[in-house]
């Protein structure tokens, strides 16, 4: 289920953050869908009334199908979308879409929390696009891209932060950075998720997804014991080295104790 791309994609131009058409995307989802399938059902439903079919088939195959249906988390996805609040339910989104775009990964991680923890306000277009312009000559895109691509894939970035919450929405050269507190829901179903997907636990310590949300190891070993308060988990620390004891068996159990206790 977890899987970082490690060449940069322009994915980012078919959809940003896309948080109202995800949510009814999972409305209508059915466990064991493909793209195409999802595709034909989208068009019917007459959710969709202000997309074009092309830009709907377009949302679903580059965006949906890419974040939730080939990493196979849509199920798990679906009931948190109905049970969690928004500013809840988006941590999931931005999680599994910066998994698989590694270009908003690194950028969050290098650009929008290095300025939050130095105490800088705003992120700009210019430090968006410096970033782009950066990882193209050090050769971290599938190809090379045209200064048109990287001027694009800037904008991109700053949009996806701000539908994520991370930045504001006024479109604007100065984004202004809005703090960002991992939900606990969010941790418990990333540890598991993480766990599930075959990682031993230091492993799964030092995960990138957790810079995510500005968290270190030593910063996710303190998540997990708080998780550990409510008997999700047991876990040992001996300086760096840390066992945890997975109380649950499946992801399915995760995602009914979060709806049911609505962290």
């Amino acid at each position: 289920m977890i899987k970082v791309e490690n060449k940069y994609a322009t994915r980012l131009s078919a959809g940003l953050g896309l948080v109202d058409e995800t949510k009814a995307l999972l409305s209508i989802y059915e466990g064991g869908m493909d793209s195409n399938t999802l595709i034909e059902k989208a068009l019917s439903s007459g959710i969709f009334p202000n997309i074009a079919a092309r830009r709907l088939r377009n949302i679903v195959a580059e965006c949906f199908s890419p974040r939730y249906l080939k990493t196979s988390v849509a199920t798990l996805l679906k009931p948190l979308s109905i049970s969690l609040n928004s500013s809840a339910f988006v941590q999931f989104l931005l999680l599994h879409t910066a998994m698989s775009n590694r270009l908003l990964l690194d950028f969050i991680v290098e650009i929008y929390w290095s300025k939050y923890i130095s105490g800088q306000d705003v992120v700009s277009s210019e430090d968006a696009h410096r970033f782009v312009e950066n990882a193209v000559r050090e050769g971290k895109t599938q190809m090379p891209w045209s200064e048109i691509t990287i001027k694009r894939q800037s904008s991109y970035l700053l949009g996806c932060c701000a539908d994520y919450g991370l930045l504001s929405a006024a479109r604007s050269s100065n984004r202004t950075i809005q703090p960002v507190r991992l939900q606990q829901s969010t941790s418990l179903y990333l540890a598991h998720l993480l766990h599930f997907s075959g990682l031993g636990d230091n492993a799964v310590i030092h995960h990138d997804s957790w810079k995510l949300f500005g968290l270190e190891p030593h910063d996710v070993r303190e998540e997990f014991k708080k998780l550990a308060k409510h008997n999700w988990m047991i876990v040992q620390s001996a300086a760096d080295v840390t066992r945890i004891s997975w109380q649950f068996k499946t992801m399915d159990e995760v995602v009914n104790v979060i709806t049911e206790t609505r962290l």
